[in-house]
């Protein structure tokens, strides 16, 4: 089952240090650009994915094209995608080796949460980190420090 307790969104939130946020805009008008904005300011690294603007940078990161660019951990999957789309994000974070998944509000798709965590990892959906943070007073994570 998705993670749904209190302390628990708090555990993994606290234990994440890199992000890589699937659906990334360059579009300040965006959810997605805000919240990778808010995730930076908090501590994170937050890595961008989005096909579109491959090569681009986005508050200072360099923009993936998918997931297995990245080349190095990654803590948290957070997905800006229709929930259709969202699967395919989804069988990414697996193949990656990602600790969670972290669907976006309203991207609620039971069949990827399903093999997400029949593959291990925690799976997060029809939440916003953003919205999480602050509600659960998670501390801004410590510059240098893992």
């Amino acid at each position: 089952m998705p993670l749904t307790d209190d302390a628990d969104l708090k555990a993994l939130l606290e234990g994440a240090r890199t992000i890589a946020l699937v659906g990334a805009s360059d579009r300040p008008d965006r959810p997605s650009y805000r919240v990778m904005a808010m995730l930076q300011e908090h501590g994170y690294r937050v890595i961008p994915v989005n096909p579109q603007i491959t090569g681009e940078h986005l508050h200072g990161e360099f923009v993936f094209r998918e997931l297995a660019q990245i080349g190095e951990p990654i803590d948290i999957v957070d997905i800006f995608r229709r929930p259709l789309a969202a699967g395919e994000a989804v069988d990414e974070a697996i193949a990656v080796g990602a600790k969670a998944v972290w669907m976006q509000l309203g991207v609620i798709n039971e069949e990827a949460a399903a093999r997400a965590e029949a593959a291990g990892l925690q799976v997060v959906m029809d939440r916003c980190p953003a919205i999480e943070i602050p509600r659960l007073g998670v501390a801004k994570i410590a510059q240098g420090g893992n």
